[in-house]
């Protein structure tokens, strides 16, 4: 059990520190997607895939001390920014190395903003429907946030990047 929360802690230590709640989530989501061992389960949601066990366990390796979890007030929203602290680097040695692309693939995610990797998760989750119709489902759940041409287009090609250096 705790093996899984070491992942969490070894994904953001990885990361540096990753800001957003919603980030921390498409970027596990991702990494999953592309065949790294990750368990969490996702359900679509509002933003996209979401993991409800991801949340409850970001929260307890909060209350553990593993990672901290900073909130800054931005006026209309509070975001939030996760790092792990010293405890929570000696925990995720526990797991040992990690796997040899996973740090590539975070970087690139890490960054990233939110928004293009809710987009890229959307993808994914539709990834067994051909190109047009992931493209047409994207207007139909993501409609309000009106994602244009070139953006559809970037996030097929980082998903081809992504690709390249995933777990075969």
């Amino acid at each position: 059990m705790l093996e899984e929360h070491a992942k969490v802690v070894q994904f953001v230590s990885l990361a540096g520190q990753v800001t957003g709640r919603k980030k921390l989530q498409k970027m596990v989501y991702i990494a999953k997607k592309m065949r790294f061992p990750f368990q969490e389960k996702y359900q679509f949601h509002i933003y996209g895939p979401y993991s409800e066990e991801l949340t409850l366990r970001v929260e307890e390796l909060c209350n553990m001390g593993f990672l901290t979890e900073e909130k800054e007030d931005k006026g209309s929203y509070v975001q939030y920014r996760y790092a792990v602290t010293a405890e929570g680097t000696s925990f995720s040695t526990m797991l040992g190395k990690q796997h040899d692309k996973l740090p590539e693939v975070i970087t690139m995610m890490n960054d990233r903003s939110a928004r293009f990797l809710e987009l890229v998760s959307t993808l994914l989750y539709f990834d067994e429907l051909t190109k047009e119709e992931q493209i047409e489902k994207v207007h139909v759940v993501k409609g309000k946030l009106n994602f244009t041409e070139e953006e559809l287009r970037d996030a097929f090609e980082f998903i081809a990047q992504l690709a390249t250096v995933s777990i075969q």
